[in-house]
């Protein structure tokens, strides 16, 4: 499924007509996964600010961020990793 979506990433959308691509936000968050073991994205800027969660989901809807494991004690977080796609939407 990952792989599938990996080629979708630069695909027009029908809804739009446009090629899809990450914001600057988006693209930020992505590029931390770039340098951790397994792509694992983080859940805190470098700051030490929560990401908006809302950055997260649409990094998941569009493929370039997968679920990773359950947070058993903060169920809410959502710790992800980097995909194959989300590689191909950093390179562009």
């Amino acid at each position: 499924m990952v792989e599938a979506r990996a080629t979708a990433v630069l695909e027009k959308r029908p809804d739009r007509g446009k090629v899809v691509r990450p914001t600057a936000t988006q693209r930020a968050w992505l590029r931390r996964g770039l340098d951790q073991p397994g792509g694992k994205l983080p859940l805190f800027d470098r700051h030490g600010q929560m990401y908006n969660p809302r950055t997260i989901q649409s990094c998941l809807a569009q493929g370039w961020a997968a679920p990773w494991a359950a947070n058993p004690i903060k169920p809410d977080w959502m710790i992800c990793k980097l995909t194959a796609a989300g590689r191909t939407a950093l390179s562009d």
